[in-house]
Order: C-alpha cells, then sequence, then structure tokens
C-alpha cells in the first residue's frame, strides 16, 4: 500500500505533462497540415527539383 503513495502522484504528474504537451501542439498548429505530408511522402520530386 506504500507504493500507491508514491505511483499516484507520479502517474497524476505524468498525465498533466502529457496534456501539457497535447495542448502546446494545439496552440502551434501541429496538426493543421495533415493531407500535405501524406502527398508529399508520395511525391516523386526531391527537394532539389522543387528549387
Amino acid at each position: 500500500m506504500n507504493v500507491l503513495v508514491i505511483l499516484v502522484p507520479v502517474s497524476l504528474t505524468l498525465a498533466i505533462v502529457a496534456l501539457v504537451a497535447f495542448l502546446w501542439t494545439l496552440r502551434t498548429e501541429q496538426y493543421d497540415d495533415l493531407e500535405g505530408d501524406a502527398w508529399r511522402i508520395l511525391s516523386d520530386e526531391t527537394e532539389d527539383d522543387q528549387t
């Protein structure tokens, strides 16, 4: 039972850190162009061809 005194606060801290990281990614618009990345993977062009 003494282990729960350590594990519960540690798990809550990790959950809060994960939530803050997720909210940060939403605020910095990391998920705005999901289809663009998928099309860039399928493209045959290299960076040298685009310039």
